[in-house]
């Protein structure tokens, strides 16, 4: 017995697409298997409400046609998770980089499906998992979100003049102090000594003209720019 046949309860599908003959296809797909109870509508926050309002799914797929509608997409899966964060969605694509699947993710959506990289059985078992509450996402996508979680934040502070009052790695200090993290802490995500963590503050206070970590960290709230940086803790930052 297949995973689908020996599934006991009948899930609710809401796909969501632009393309009404890519639509009636994947629907039509769909519909061949027992297990899902499909409805449609078109790529609009409007019609997803409207149609949540009727019927609620279990599970909501949105179709992602490139190029033309990719911010439009992101949007609207936006929209969706805002008024809707109960409702597990999977963003179907093509193909899908770093950025995009960032994007998706921070979004709202719970899995990203490449058709480019499985067939339809796959995107049955995708829909069943993320259904069930899983996370479906391949093995680079989650290196992506790995990376992304062991970034370090950083402060950046501009002079009047545009230029930056700190060099990249005090940006990751004050950004770690911010962060309510103390010197050891500090020293220990940056693979630094705490005497290096030490001399890399007192630089900073000069700099700023600061005497204490409140100071500096409703200093940097209040003029700076929180931004993750591309580098890892540990690694190697020029002009430090």
């Amino acid at each position: 017995m297949s995973l689908l046949s020996a599934a006991s309860e009948e899930i609710g599908v809401l796909v969501v697409e632009s393309n009404r003959m890519r639509s009636q296809l994947l629907t039509g797909a769909l519909r061949r298997h027992a297990t899902f109870r499909v409805n449609t509508c078109p790529m609009d926050t409007s019609a997803i409400l409207q149609s949540l309002s009727e019927r609620m799914p279990q599970v909501a797929l949105l179709s992602l046609n490139v190029p033309a509608s990719v911010s439009e997409t992101i949007m609207t899966l936006r929209r969706f998770h805002l008024a809707h964060p109960g409702v597990p969605k999977v963003l179907l694509l093509e193909s899908c980089d770093r950025e995009l699947a960032l994007t998706a993710f921070r979004s709202g959506a719970r899995g990203i499906f490449s058709i480019a990289e499985a067939n339809l059985r796959m995107l049955c078992k995708c829909l069943q998992k993320v259904a069930a509450g899983q996370i479906w996402a391949s093995t680079e996508q989650l290196g992506y979100l790995l990376e992304l979680v062991s970034e370090v934040p950083s402060v950046r502070l501009l002079s009047s003049r545009g230029d930056s009052l700190l060099t990249p790695r005090e940006g990751q200090v004050v950004g770690l102090v911010a962060e309510g993290l103390g010197n050891r802490q500090i020293a220990r995500e940056l693979n630094l000594s705490e005497h290096t963590i030490k001399k890399y503050l007192f630089r900073v206070f000069e700099k700023l003209g600061v005497s204490s970590r409140v100071e500096l960290v409703l200093y940097a709230v209040n003029n700076g720019e929180t931004r993750p940086q591309d580098w890892l803790a540990g690694a190697r930052i020029a002009n430090a």
